[in-house]
């Protein structure tokens, strides 16, 4: 990183650090994720504190050879996405998604722009639950997990949107027999895996099928440790 190169970010995370400083989790699009230290920005004559705040677009300029690094500068690029109730907490929940899979310092500017459009469609657009599943599709992507949505994994043959569907994770949808797929509650509808695929609004029941079906696959590489953000709500995640 080139000291004060100012480069677009959001804050994703947040702490206390020391008397008068916060230590922050940062995302651009050159470096990727990485921490770094905002120096007195808690006291009485610094504004800094208002200003790193999740959600809000900003150009910064960072120094340091470390691991963490230390904000020199911060500017506003732009107003603040203003999530209000339950597209707040799918906010906190993409945010959480990115400190958990992203690897720090690995650059992801396409990632970076989903992660924006993903903000912008909470802010506008009462369809939470496809914006979710929309950025959960392309992070995987970007992080080297692509879904295989459009194709069987044996044979490789295009799914059917009224077929039935067994998805094997890190393998892809396996086609079962209707009379099989009673009893099989990862079962998906192959509309449900196409939407997903094009990112094209899903019909209620895909929605159902979508959430069942992504929070499983994000389980198998997220681990035994919950996302935080879900104790806020039980709704479109």
């Amino acid at each position: 990183m080139s000291a004060l190169e100012l480069q677009p970010c959001f804050v994703i995370h947040r702490r206390n650090y020391r008397n008068s400083s916060l230590l922050l989790e940062l995302f651009t699009p050159q470096d990727g994720r990485f921490p770094a230290i905002a120096k007195g920005v808690k006291s009485g004559r610094s504004s800094g504190s208002a200003l790193l705040q999740p959600f809000r677009p900003l150009l910064v300029g960072v120094s340091g050879r470390g691991e963490i690094k230390t904000l020199r500068q911060a500017e506003a690029e732009g107003n603040v996405y203003t999530l209000a109730r339950k597209a707040l907490y799918c906010g906190f929940y993409l945010n959480e998604l990115l400190m958990r899979l992203l690897e720090r310092n690995d650059p992801h500017p396409t990632l970076f722009l989903h992660y924006i459009n993903a903000l912008q469609a909470l802010s506008e657009s009462p369809s939470l639950e496809d914006t979710l599943r929309s950025f959960e599709v392309s992070l995987l992507r970007e992080t080297g997990y692509e879904l295989l949505l459009d194709r069987e994994a044996e044979g490789g043959e295009a799914v059917q949107p009224d077929g039935l569907y067994d998805y094997h994770i890190e393998h892809g949808p396996v086609r079962v027999e209707r009379h099989a797929a009673v009893e099989n509650l990862n079962v998906v509808h192959g509309s449900t895996l196409l939407s997903l695929q094009q990112a094209s609004p899903l019909a209620p029941q895909a929605r159902s099928e979508a959430r069942r079906l992504m929070r499983r696959i994000l389980a198998f590489y997220l681990g035994d440790k919950p996302l935080k953000s879900r104790e806020l709500f039980r709704g479109p995640n």
